[in-house]
């Protein structure tokens, strides 16, 4: 390293200061979803998703989430053991197999769905309307970002 060169600064570097806010957000969120109805993060996703998205693949979720898939495919099997989710084949590929959310599934998400708003709700008035904007406006550029 030269000289004259900086030493770097690892605090200072938006990737790494982005996934620290993150996962602490997440984990922050987590409490209310795992104290309420036991969940972990990759089935709170699962749920979230098709909530949105109605009766989808895990690899579609796996996509979406960006989660690894066998953790998609465990998620969604305790849901479905637990009775939140059903699996069937897919129209278009028999190989593959739907994902769609039960009467029960559909119930907590409606619940959870409320805890979700209202915890941003929380975050958009720490934060106040003119930086979440920012924020948001921030994080969408950088979701359309191709990784290499």
């Amino acid at each position: 390293m030269a000289k004259d060169t900086p030493p770097f600064d690892l605090d200072a570097f938006l990737p790494y200061r982005m996934n620290v806010a993150a996962g602490r957000l997440s984990r922050a969120f987590s409490r209310h979803y795992r104290e309420r109805f036991g969940l972990s993060t990759a089935e709170w996703r699962v749920l979230a998703h098709l909530a949105q998205s109605g009766g989808v693949s895990v690899r579609e979720i796996h996509a979406r989430v960006d989660m690894d898939k066998s953790k998609v495919s465990r998620a969604a099997a305790r849901l479905e053991a637990a009775g939140h989710v059903t699996k069937r084949p897919s129209g278009t590929d028999r190989r593959l197999v739907e994902l769609a959310l039960t009467d029960s599934g559909t119930a907590m998400m409606a619940e959870l769905a409320g805890i979700a708003r209202s915890f941003q709700a929380g975050l958009v008035e720490d934060l106040g309307a003119a930086d979440a904007e920012a924020l948001d406006r921030a994080l969408r550029r950088f979701a359309r970002l191709e990784t290499p």
